[in-house]
Order: C-alpha cells, then structure tokens, then sequence
C-alpha cells in the first residue's frame, strides 16, 4: 500500500521582466522541496508590441507570459544543447524598430530564409512555421485602407503565441504548445491569471481622485485619461472608430492606441499615490472578472506564495483582484505568504517625495486581495488583517530601498528577513543575491517535507 502524501506546491505571482532575473531561485527552492511550482501572471498589459496584436486581434495581453515560458527552457551544462539555445533566441527575437525592414525580416522569418532558424530540427521548425503562417494568413486577411499591422519592434513569440490561440480557439492550449516546444518541465506551469481569448484593460485611482486607465498608462508617463468624456473625446472616438479593428466602436480611445515605442526611461511621479485597481471593459465601466480556475487549484494545493519583484500594481495586484483569488489566499491551509520586497520604488509606488514602505507594500496586496472577496470587503483594510495575506517579508537594505519597520510589522505578525544585496556596474540599485535568497526562502519555508521521505522509505520497506 502506497501512503506517499502528494507534496503541496508554491505558487509565484509575479509579472515578466522582473521576476525572470528570479527564476533560477524559484526553480533551486523547488528542486529542494520536491513540489510543483505555478507561476501567475497577468494578461492586462496594453504596451509594447503586445499592443499592436491586441490593436488587430483583440486578446489578452501575452508578453509576460512568452517572457516566463521563454525564460523556463531547461539549461543543461552537462550537455550541448543547441537547438534549446536557438529556440530560446528564436522566440526572444525582436524584429527591428524601422517599420519597413521589421516587415522584410519577417518575411524572411516565415519563408525559412532566416539565419534564426539555423540550428533549429527540421520537426521543430515546420511546427513553428505552420503557425507563423497562420497568424501572417490573419494579418493579409485583416488589411484594411484604414488599418495596416506595423511589424515594428514585434516579439517572434508574441506572433507564434498569437497564431496558436487563434488556430486553436484557446489561450491555455496556445501555452501549451509554446511549453511543450520550449521543454518546460511538466511540474512548472505558467498561469495567465485569467483564462481568455479577450483583452482586459485595468484603471488605476489615485488619492487625487484622478483615473488613468490602460496599464501602459499607469506603468508609463502618459496624461491621465478620465472615464467622462468631453466634446474632444468625443471626436477622438470617432475618429478611431474610423479604423477597422479588433475594438468595439465607442470604446475608450486610450485602449485603442498604438503603444509600440515608449521608454522606461526618466519616468515621471504620478501626481498622487495609487490609491485602487480595477478592471473595465472596452468602455471604461468596472468589472470583477474570475480567476483562472487553475489559478484557484493551484491556490488550494500550495503550502506557499510568494509575491515575486516588479510593478506592485501593474504585476502583482491585477492578479490578486480578480474573484476568487483572496478568499483562496485567506485560507489558513497556505502556510507561508512571503512578499520578497523591491530594492527601490518605482513610479507606481512613489511619489519620490512620498515613497511606500513596506508597510505600503503590504497594505496595497492585502486591500487587493479583501477587495477580490466582493464588494462588501471593498474598505480600509485593518492592520491586524494583513498577515491574512501577507506572513513574511524578505527584504534589502542599503540605500533607496523601500523602509522597513521591523517592530512594526512584527506586531502585526508579519516576520521580516534581511538578506545581502549587490549592485550590478554603475546600477543605482541593490539587486538580490540569488544565492542569499534561496536561502531565506528555504529557511522560511524550509527544504522538504520529512513526512514525504518517511512514507517513500515505509513503502519501500515493506
């Protein structure tokens, strides 16, 4: 008789560009605890060329989520593997910014006459192909006086994605394919937090009352777009409406713009702190999607979530919204709720003047997670609420990192753990040393369950 105990998994919330410098620690804590490992990522950004395809094809943001399948191909140092190296650059291959030539590449790319395609099997690379073709057949098939695709700067892995999802009707099997071809280990997944073929957009509030709505706008400097429209708003819409796309006529004309070329670069202070996220449809009215309901088993079977780096609004908390997801985080059965904190805070969590603290941090997750519950836990969160959703706090310390009270948030039952951070050349900020990291997590969370190595080594014996 076989009592083995299935071991409980860790689930990473987390957005793509950040939390990819983390994945070689993710992937350690999880060989060490011998569990499945999910990854949520959310579907809501409108930027980049991301938002040409949404533009076109309407569907969810998928960036972040070829970014983490991409990042996942298993290296192996006892073996040359070629052909996983290529596909790795294949799908990170970003065409270039001029647009005509960005159009020429492309070409070259779906006719196999690319160098890209070199060392890639000839199996791998006709099913690759097929779906390119596909997605290019769309793109002819969608060619409008008023609407033409601009190739600019376009993600090869974005458009194959996209080829997939249409091909197949569903954005889950379209992940599936893009794993299965980049060999990611079947005891990781990659979520999106909603499970859709259909774009969500999310607004942010601010304390000045002020709305911004599209997640490029909030992540990027933009002039804040109220939901009310004036009589120049009104000609804005109908001059989109002009355009034969994937948008509803009507809907809000910063969702239907082109966000291809920004820069992360000197971004300006938004005028106030973000007070709110939610998500709207086409028209800017509020909606409570659900999550993924993998998202929600993955949840129900963790021992552990982690909060990963990056975008606190525009990463974490579209994901910690959405229905269901902070009720299932609430549950006492999730023993370890970690927030790994940034080295430094961005135009999200600013003002410079008045920048969060850790406590800020933990108030803006737990406020998201009360507020997925329902509207009747849409309020000012108490403090002695938040170890709810938040247990533990790893964090940096040195200079521009965010403030943390230790004896505050000790009171509130929330442990604290300093870990050692580098720099990077002339970097103006810390970032985490992975091997310091791993091991506060499995110090937190602990190595593996001994339960597990008893009932294999009784099952054994007997």
């Amino acid at each position: 008789m076989n009592n083995s105990i299935k071991p409980k998994g860790i689930v990473v919330f987390s957005g793509g560009s950040a939390a990819n410098n983390l994945v070689d620690v993710f992937k350690t804590v999880r060989e060490n605890k011998r569990c499945p490992l999910s990854y949520v990522i959310p579907i809501s950004d409108n930027g980049g060329s991301s938002s040409e395809l949404i533009r076109v094809f309407g569907g969810p943001g998928i960036g972040d989520v070829r970014s983490r399948l991409v990042r996942l191909i298993p290296d192996d140092p006892d073996h040359d593997d070629s052909e996983k190296a290529a596909i790795k650059i294949f799908f990170n291959h970003r065409l270039p910014k001029d647009k005509e030539l960005a159009k020429q590449e492309w070409l070259q790319i779906v006719e196999a006459n690319h160098a890209l395609w070199g060392n890639i099997s000839t199996a791998k690379k006709e099913l690759i192909r097929s779906f390119l073709n596909l997605i290019n057949f769309e793109i002819l098939k969608r060619l409008r006086p008023s609407s033409t695709f601009n190739f600019s700067s376009a993600s090869i892995g974005n458009l194959f994605l996209t080829g997939a999802r249409l091909f197949s009707g569903s954005f889950e099997s379209a992940i599936y394919l893009l794993s299965s071809i980049c060999s990611v280990p079947s005891h990781t997944l990659v979520l999106p937090a909603i499970s859709t073929n259909h774009t969500h957009h999310i607004s942010a509030g601010l304390q000045n009352l002020i709305t911004i709505t599209g997640q490029n706008s909030i992540s990027h400097p933009s002039v804040p777009s109220p939901l009310e429209p004036n009589p120049s708003e009104h000609e804005e819409t109908e001059m989109h409406d002009r355009i034969e796309d994937a948008n509803l006529p009507g809907s809000l004309p910063t969702l239907r713009k082109q966000y291809i070329a920004f820069s992360k670069e000197g971004e300006e202070d938004l005028p106030a702190r973000i007070e709110r996220i939610w998500y709207i449809n086409p028209y800017g009215q509020e909606i409570r999607p659900p999550a993924n309901p993998r998202v929600i088993d993955a949840l129900d079977s963790a021992q552990a979530v982690i909060y990963s780096i990056g975008s606190l609004y525009t990463s974490i908390v579209p994901s910690v919204i959405l229905k269901g997801v902070g009720e299932a985080l609430a549950r006492a059965s999730i023993r370890y709720k970690i927030l790994i904190l940034n080295s430094t805070n961005d135009r999200e969590t600013g003002p410079s003047s008045s920048p969060l603290t850790a406590l800020d941090f933990i108030a803006a997750i737990a406020k998201a997670a009360a507020s997925s519950r329902g509207p009747g836990f849409v309020r000012e969160v108490e403090k002695r609420e938040y170890k709810a959703y938040v247990t533990h706090l790893i964090h940096l310390q040195g200079q521009g990192t965010p403030r943390v009270d230790k004896e505050e948030l000790a009171e509130l039952g929330v442990e604290c753990i300093r870990v050692y951070g580098r720099r990077v050349g002339d970097e103006p900020f810390l970032r985490y040393d992975e091997k310091a990291l791993t091991q506060a997590l499995e110090v937190t969370i602990g190595r593996r369950d001994v339960r597990l190595e008893r009932n294999r080594r009784n099952t054994l014996e007997g």
